[in-house]
C-alpha cells in the first residue's frame, strides 16, 4: 500500500498531468488565434495595406491609369506651397474649435446641471433628445441644416418674425459666414454624445464628495470646478479625441452642405482630397494631402491620450 502510495506522487506521475495543462494552454491559444485572424486579415487588407499603398503612391504623380512618375517630395512641397491646398488645413484646425471645444464644454455644464437637478422621466427624456442627433445620419443631417440655413430657411424665417430680419442671409453660401455654420452643425451632431459621455462618468463619481462639498458650503460653480471637471479628466480625454479626429477629417457635413464652398472658404482635406483623387485625377498630391491629415491627427490625439491616461492615474 505504501509503494502504491509512493509511486503515485513521484515526479513520473506527474508528467501526464502536465502534458495535459500544456496542451489544454495550446489548444486556448490556436482557439483564440481562430477568433483573431479574421477580424486582422479584415484589418491589415482594408486598413493597413491601403495606408501602406498611399504612403506609397504620396511620392509619385501618378493619374491612376498612366505609368507612375517618381517626383520625391514635390506632393508633399506643392501642398504647403498652394493656398488653396494649405488653406484646407487651417479651415480644419478652426473646425476643431466647433467640433471639439463647444460640444465639450457645454456637455459639460449640460451634464452637471442634469446630474444636480433632473432625474427619473425627465432626466431619461433630457438624455433621448440629446442622443438623436447620434442616430441620424451625417448625410441627412447635412441635408437637414442645408434647407435650414438657407435664404428662406427655418432659421432666417425665425430670425424675421424676431425682428432680426438684417442678419439674415444664406448662411451656407456667405464666405464669412459658412465655415461657422458647418461648424454649429458639428456642434450640433456632437454635442449629445460628449454630454452622454461625461454624464456617465459623473454618475461614477463617489456621491459622499458633493455631500461634503455642499455641507462644507461650496457652490454649484465649486463642486463643478473642484470635483466634476478634475475626476472627469479621462472622459474628456475620449471626448476631445474622438472630436478632434472628427474635425480633422470632416467629409460628409462638408461636402453634402458646401462641398467646399463658397470658393475654397469651408474647404477641408477630406474633401480636398476627394476632389484631388475622383475629379482632378492627381492621385499623387491627393495621397500626399491624406498621409499629412494622418500625421495631423497622430499629433494632435497622440498628446491628447498621453495626458488623460497621466491624470487618470
Amino acid at each position: 500500500m505504501k509503494s502504491k502510495l509512493k509511486s503515485d506522487n513521484s515526479p513520473v506521475a506527474s508528467v501526464p498531468s502536465r502534458r495535459n495543462s500544456s496542451n489544454g494552454i495550446r489548444r486556448e491559444v490556436l482557439i483564440g488565434w481562430l477568433f483573431v485572424i479574421p477580424a486582422l486579415a479584415f484589418y491589415l487588407f482594408f486598413v493597413i495595406f491601403p495606408l501602406i499603398m498611399s504612403i506609397r503612391y504620396s511620392f509619385f504623380n501618378w493619374n491612376g491609369i498612366t505609368k507612375m512618375t517618381f517626383v520625391g517630395l514635390k506632393n508633399y512641397i506643392t501642398v504647403f506651397k498652394v493656398p488653396d491646398l494649405f488653406g484646407t488645413i487651417i479651415n480644419a484646425f478652426e473646425l476643431v474649435v466647433y467640433f471639439s471645444v463647444f460640444p465639450v464644454g457645454i456637455g459639460l455644464l449640460i451634464a452637471s446641471i442634469i446630474h444636480r437637478v433632473a432625474s427619473g422621466k425627465f432626466g431619461e427624456a433630457a438624455r433621448t433628445i440629446l442622443f438623436l442627433p447620434q442616430i441620424i445620419p451625417l448625410v441627412a443631417a447635412g441635408i437637414i441644416w442645408g434647407w435650414l440655413l438657407s435664404s428662406s430657411g427655418l432659421v432666417n424665417e425665425i430670425l424675421k418674425t424676431l425682428g432680426l430680419g438684417v442678419i439674415t442671409r444664406a448662411w451656407l453660401g456667405d464666405f464669412t459666414w459658412a465655415l461657422p455654420s458647418v461648424g454649429f452643425i458639428g456642434v450640433w451632431v456632437l454635442l449629445g454624445f460628449c454630454t452622454l459621455l461625461l454624464l456617465t462618468g459623473i454618475n461614477k463619481i463617489d456621491p459622499s464628495l458633493y455631500e461634503s462639498a455642499r455641507i462644507d458650503g461650496a457652490t454649484w460653480w465649486n463642486e463643478f470646478t473642484s470635483i466634476t471637471i478634475p475626476l472627469l479628466k479621462n472622459e474628456i480625454g475620449v471626448c476631445l479625441t474622438v472630436t478632434v479626429t472628427n474635425a480633422l477629417a470632416a467629409f460628409d457635413i462638408v461636402y453634402v452642405t458646401t462641398a467646399g464652398g463658397p470658393g475654397n472658404s469651408t474647404s477641408v482635406p477630406g474633401v480636398q482630397i476627394y476632389i484631388l483623387a475622383f475629379t482632378q485625377q492627381r492621385i499623387g498630391l491627393a495621397s500626399a494631402l491624406a498621409v499629412l491629415l494622418l500625421i495631423m491627427v497622430l499629433i494632435v490625439v497622440i498628446p491628447i491620450q498621453l495626458l488623460s491616461k497621466e491624470s487618470a492615474q
